[in-house]
């Protein structure tokens, strides 16, 4: 694992410490890509028949999971891990529920009244990826928020066979439908629907390399559904002062090592002496982890920096712009403050990543590969959109209609003008 003194390095070092693992789209993942949804396209609920045996060795005779199976599921679920679920959801629930939009009217010129409105996106598809790790967290921080927006339609996405502890999250969450059917050929599905599967207005969800490619093209189609958001690599960046415990800290790397070989693990400290001791902490956890393939591919192109200051540290995350960012420091609030570019900030030694991930109430959807510089963490408004209202009395139009009329006429827009000038000499003729 790479370790070094910040101070020490030429500014192009420096300016290669921000690149994040490369991240190449192979020209075959885009080609079976686009063949696989042209074959969901083509031939429906048989391709996705199809497609389960084929990537999930599943044969299955129906892509919608009947609705008792999914009733039934908390009695097939352990006691113990229903209630930690419920516990989860009703704390994610809280949380995106003070996120209500309060709608905005206001009087901006003498009878002249505007307005901004939510309204809810009628259709949500909802993907929980399977693999290694059925996220049955995932599905929760989903629907929760889409249930709170009142979408009018919510369905869920997942390969066969669906975990249990999914199909709870989506009794729990009065999700609609579920879907047995994976990867690439599922956005699919939810993008222009089949026989079985009901075409949805945005699709939102984690994947591998396959589904992230799969949502890039049926976005960029016009006659396409939207998406939350383009998924990179998964990352933490933990600021820690000589105060912070180095166990703790190889914990919080290690949680994040552990979601892929092209994870990302930073570590921005003060000392090389606290480094050198995080760097054996992380060898000893890391032996423990029945994931360590996985987490030490990740470690590989982690790295641990040591910085002369903390205003230093954060002015270096604030350029990385970190989808996790933990500040494991005696004063985390004091730099809060300080903090202009992150998904979801972490602070004190007792708030690890963790805890966002499955229970504290964010939400665990959030920008990767710096796009925090731009991009929000998943939020209750990420299921609506916004449209305005105007409103002029006769009075008002009157007063709006020369700034209006003189402001067409000078673009060039003489229809818009017409349109002033009937109304205005409408009211004078009266």
């Amino acid at each position: 694992m790479h370790i070094a003194l910040y101070d020490d390095l030429n500014d192009k070092e420096k300016k290669e410490l921000l690149r994040r693992p490369v991240f190449e789209l192979k020209e075959n993942i885009q080609l079976t890509t686009q063949g696989l949804i042209k074959d969901v396209k083509d031939r429906g609920d048989a391709a996705l028949i199809a497609q389960a045996l084929q990537f999930d060795g599943l044969s299955i005779s129906s892509i919608e999971v009947e609705k008792t199976w999914i009733q039934t599921a908390q009695d097939r679920l352990d006691p113990a891990l229903k209630n930690a679920i419920i516990r989860a959801y009703e704390n994610i629930k809280k949380f995106h529920e003070a996120q209500a939009f309060h709608p905005v009217r206001l009087e901006t010129t003498s009878g002249v009244y505007c307005e901004l409105l939510s309204r809810p996106i009628e259709k949500v598809g909802l993907y929980i990826p399977g693999g290694s790790a059925p996220l049955f967290s995932t599905a929760l921080m989903l629907a929760v928020p889409a249930k709170i927006a009142r979408c009018e339609k919510i369905v869920l996405a997942s390969p066969a066979k669906i975990h249990d502890a999914v199909l709870f999250c989506a009794f729990l969450c009065g999700v609609d439908a579920v879907y047995q059917m994976g990867g690439a050929g599922a956005i699919a599905a939810l993008a222009y629907g089949s026989e079985s599967v009901m075409r949805v207005d945005k699709i939102f969800g984690p994947g591998n390399a396959f589904v992230s490619e799969a949502k890039r093209q049926v976005s960029a189609d016009l006659q396409g559904p939207s998406i939350d958001m383009q998924a990179g690599p998964s990352e933490v960046l933990v600021i820690a002062d000589e105060e912070a415990r180095a166990d703790f800290v190889a914990s919080d790397m290690l949680s994040q090592a552990e979601h892929g070989a092209d994870s990302q693990a930073i570590l921005l400290c003060l000392s090389e002496a606290f480094a050198q001791r995080v760097y054996q902490e992380l060898s000893m956890q890391l032996e423990n982890l029945p994931r360590k393939l996985l987490a030490q591919k990740s470690l590989k192109h982690s790295k641990i920096l040591i910085f002369s200051t903390l205003e230093e540290a954060v002015r270096f995350s604030n350029d990385y712009a970190p989808e996790h960012l933990i500040l494991q420091t005696q004063n985390p609030r004091e730099l809060l403050s300080q903090i202009r570019h992150a998904g979801s900030v972490f602070l004190g030694a007792y708030s690890p990543e963790s805890m966002g991930d499955y229970a504290s109430g964010t939400n665990h959807t959030l920008p990767t590969y710096g796009f925090a510089r731009t991009h929000s963490s998943l939020n209750l408004s990420d299921f609506m959109k916004k449209m305005t209202v105007q409103e002029l009395s006769e009075e008002g139009f009157k007063n709006l209609a020369p700034t209006v009329a003189l402001m067409a006429e000078a673009e060039g827009l003489h229809a818009h003008k017409n349109a002033v000038d009937l109304r205005l000499k409408s009211l004078l003729d009266v």
